[in-house]
């Protein structure tokens, strides 16, 4: 268990290193110039830009070598300092907590129900592999994995918000507004994870323990619970975890549709804007959410099977 914490706490020291030199390289190497950019997104498309990206030029310092530049910038990680936005000048925690709090609210919400659906589906479809609820659940996954996100949430918006105006069609605030694009992320989550838990308990179904378990006599409710769900949950936990890393990636094409101030959405806008700051602290605070995601899974997969334990 400690030499697992260990090696995800080094990975996490590596990502912020990898992480920052690479944002660093990409965003200074974009093509046209950075301070205009950056004084375009402060001051406006009306100012005088060329005076402005003069002034934005000194007092950045980006008219030093590029390598004294990069040298701050990893020096300033080093210190734990995010900095501030170059564009708005708000400290970089202060526009994360806000736009990282949105991704993870509509992310936990779209992952909590899929797990509700998925899984249960699977469950069921794996008890009776080959019936007409494999069949049926096997349907519904092809259809919903062939809709692109941004389709699902069209014809959510259609159907829940236009025709029968049961949530609003944007915006965010309360858990009405969180309702579709949650569904919408979540319907294409559980078509998956049911296919996939599905398959771990038809698997299971078919081991000799579990032949043995009935000859016993055991209740097939005792069966499941204790030797069908625990066996089934391994591929089940990993392949969520693979999710939730997914979700948080592509979660932009749903928070632009419906309008949500999510950390995608920022990450675009401060590329195009050359907020190099702002970039750097996005990117790494989606880096190590993977990574927490990865030791979360660790933990779950060594609790789940204790035969590595015993070896």
């Amino acid at each position: 268990m400690a030499r697992l914490v260990l090696a995800r706490l080094l990975q996490a020291g590596l990502v912020v290193i990898v992480v920052g030199i690479l944002c660093f390289v990409l965003v200074r190497f974009l093509p046209g110039d950075p301070a205009m950019r950056i004084a375009a997104g402060r001051y406006g498309p009306d100012a005088n830009i060329t005076e402005a990206a003069e002034g934005v030029r000194r007092e950045l310092g980006l008219d030093r070598p590029v390598l004294v530049q990069l040298g701050a910038s990893l020096g300033q990680l080093a210190r734990f300092d995010l900095g501030r936005s170059v564009v708005t000048g708000l400290p970089i925690t202060k526009e994360l907590g806000i736009q990282l709090g949105a991704t993870l609210w509509l992310s936990g919400s779209a992952l909590a129900l899929s797990l509700l659906l998925g899984p249960p589906i699977g469950l069921l479809a794996g008890l009776r592999h080959g019936g007409v609820a494999d069949r049926a659940s096997l349907g519904g996954a092809i259809l919903l994995r062939s809709l692109p996100p941004f389709v699902l949430g069209l014809l959510l918006i259609l159907l829940f918000a236009m025709t029968l105006g049961m949530f609003p069609p944007a915006g965010w605030g309360t858990w009405r507004e969180l309702a579709l694009p949650a569904l919408t992320l979540a319907l294409g989550l559980a078509a998956v994870s049911s296919r996939v838990a599905r398959d771990s308990v038809e698997a299971v179904v078919r081991t000799p323990y579990l032949a043995y378990a009935r000859l016993k006599g055991l209740p097939e409710t005792v069966v499941v619970r204790r030797h069908v769900l625990r066996n089934a949950a391994i591929p089940v936990v990993s392949y969520i975890a693979l999710q939730a890393i997914y979700l948080i990636e592509g979660v932009v094409v749903v928070e632009t549709l419906f309008g949500i101030p999510g950390i995608g959405h920022a990450l675009v806008h401060a590329v195009i804007a050359r907020d190099m700051p702002m970039v750097q602290g996005t990117a790494l605070a989606m880096g190590l959410l993977f990574v927490v995601i990865a030791a979360a899974v660790d933990l779950a997969c060594h609790w789940l099977d204790p035969r590595p334990r015993r070896t």
